[in-house]
């Protein structure tokens, strides 16, 4: 990053950042609203938090002609987006609880962005601050409270439809984190689809086949059967796990049942159903998988399951077939693009289909030595690099002015 000097700050402390002698006037300045990073482990550091911790990285590499602060929250991580190349403002309200956080975005990111001296706002989750006038671009990760409704409670449900549709309406372009997301924000949203670009998940170095031997001595240590199917992700509704239990109780026979994963909400009628089913002792529920564990369960692991009925990419997908790991997911939403023609596809809620799949990719040791080889070729195409190389063209667009600021 040449001989630029960084800075992290609180943000009521922003006339070092706008005035620092050290940055270069001449260049173009980005804000970033990462104030869904979140600062401690569990399920809500997944998803949306790795996506915009991975982009962040790995943008200033991506563009070193463009220069970065990210708003976060008190207690989000900083000092590895600072060593990155990214200047890091920390909001002083809680954050971490949705109602500050919406209220700090609404009522005070604007002002600090537009006393920063940026040139262009990115909001990274869905809402752009409602009385902000700077050129902007806003990425939509999924837009299953429009596809699912009933998987929400209320008020979110009404948040996330009332400012998604007008900051994506507002903005001069929509990142789309898959071409499906893509597609759901012209046709839902109707924002024109020369005004989206899509800026696929990546995946990092970290997740590949490991030795059998190492892999083993990982079960042993975890307590883990030698024959298993994995689910990993948050427990939840819209991962359609009662019809993963209802498939794994038709075909039982050596392998366990793992759901791995921090609990989301409504996720009692998972645990009941097994119980109801008497597969109590087939069934194990380890809880969070911390982020340098994920390598060992997808390797671990027989055959990975992810039968979700709605995705906006579907990364643990990919992740698994990064590993070498076959994988039973769905065909709807973005989930063909993340499985590719490598992992086997059912329609969400054919609990036969799902049951036969399983059974398959269970009994075909042929099969499984073959997504050995393609899984990794397959997950190679998805990379943080690209991710953030999207991302920063979106940028320039935006900048040229690709796109109204709002539509009529």
């Amino acid at each position: 990053m040449g001989n630029r000097q960084w800075v992290i700050s609180d943000v009521h402390c922003l006339l070092p950042i706008a005035h620092c002698p050290c940055r270069d006037e001449d260049m173009t300045r980005i804000a970033l609203n990462a104030l869904l990073l979140s600062g401690a482990e569990g399920y809500r550091s997944a998803g949306i938090h790795r996506y915009i911790e991975q982009l962040l990285r790995h943008l200033p590499a991506a563009a070193p002609d463009l220069e970065f602060t990210a708003w976060v929250g008190p207690a989000a991580g900083g000092e590895s987006l600072a060593g990155a190349g990214i200047a890091v403002q920390r909001a002083t309200w809680p954050v971490d609880r949705p109602v500050a956080r919406i209220a700090w975005e609404q009522l005070m990111l604007s002002g600090a962005v537009a006393r920063s001296g940026a040139d262009l706002l990115h909001a990274l989750a869905y809402v752009l601050p409602a009385t902000s006038r700077l050129a902007s671009v806003v990425t939509v990760y999924d837009l299953s409270f429009y596809r699912t409704p009933e998987r929400f409670r209320f008020m979110n449900r009404w948040y996330l439809r009332t400012f998604t549709r007008r900051s994506c309406r507002r903005a001069r372009r929509v990142i789309a984190i898959s071409e499906s997301t893509r597609r759901d924000v012209v046709a839902l949203l109707g924002v024109p689809a020369d005004r989206v670009d899509v800026a696929c998940p990546g995946v990092g170095p970290d997740l590949h086949p490991l030795p059998a031997a190492e892999v083993a001595d990982f079960r042993r240590r975890k307590g883990l059967p030698e024959r298993f199917i994995l689910y990993l992700g948050t427990i939840e509704p819209r991962k359609n796990l009662v019809t993963l239990v209802d498939a794994y109780a038709r075909l039982r026979g050596d392998a366990k049942l793992v759901l791995a994963g921090g609990r989301g909400w409504l996720y009692a009628e998972v645990f009941a159903r097994v119980e109801a089913l008497g597969l109590g002792d087939d069934v194990v529920c380890p809880g969070y998988v911390p982020l340098e564990e994920l390598p060992w369960w997808y390797n671990a692991a027989t055959v990975f399951a992810y039968p979700s009925a709605y995705e906006g990419f579907g990364i643990p997908v990919v992740e698994a077939l990064a590993c070498g790991t076959p994988v039973v997911t769905t065909n709807v939403s973005a989930l063909p693009e993340a499985a590719g023609p490598v992992g086997a596809q059912v329609s969400p809620g054919d609990v036969d289909a799902l049951a036969s799949a399983l059974a398959a990719a269970l009994g075909d040791a042929g099969r499984r030595a073959a997504v050995r080889e393609e899984g990794p070729a397959w997950a190679a195409r998805f990379n943080w690099a690209a991710t953030a190389a999207a991302t920063a063209a979106g940028y320039r667009r935006a900048l040229e002015g690709s796109g109204r600021d709002e539509l009529a």
